[in-house]
Formats: structure tokens, sequence, C-alpha cells
């Protein structure tokens, strides 16, 4: 079964390892054919601390790694922040001519 995926913003990055990402979607009432905004807040594992309030990220969903968290920060602005392509904390990448 493939794993969710969702797209939100970072409404806070207090924690360690941990953002809170807001998801926003329409949906349709059911009466009234209207557009309505439904919103929800999830927690998310960063492990590098990379996010930050205001950042556009790709979320996914993963294990538990504790009671709330069950989504894995896998995009941050648009670039990947694991695997092929990834930025890591702290290299400098236009520093190398």
């Amino acid at each position: 079964m493939p794993r969710r995926v969702l797209t939100g913003r970072v409404t806070s990055d207090k924690m360690d390892k941990t953002v809170t990402v807001l998801v926003d979607r329409r949906v349709m009432h059911p009466l009234y054919k209207k557009f309505i905004r439904r919103s929800k807040k999830y927690a998310a594992h960063d492990e590098a601390n990379l996010c930050k309030v205001g950042d556009v990220v790709r979320i996914e969903e993963c294990r538990p790694i504790s009671k709330r968290k069950t989504w894995l920060v896998v995009e941050r602005n648009g670039a990947p922040l694991w695997g092929e392509g990834a930025v890591v904390a702290g290299s400098d990448q236009g520093a190398a001519a």
C-alpha cells in the first residue's frame, strides 16, 4: 500500500527534530455545493532541524516515531531532504568552483 504524501506549511519549529505542519484542503459541502477550506496540523519528523516557520514542506506517512509523530518531512521548498540531490546541513554548495 503506498504511503500518503501531503503538502503544507510549517507553523512551528520550536521542538527538537519535530515541526508542526498545517495542511489545507478544499472539500465540497454536501448540501450547498460550495467549496470550504478544512485544515489540520500534523507533527512531522525533521531529523536535521532544517525546516523553519513559513517553509512549504512535503510530508510522507511513516511508522510511528512517537505518540503523535507518524509523518516524515521529505521535501523543503521543493528540495529533497534526503536521497539523491539532498542538501546536507552546513555544507557549502556554492563554495566549490
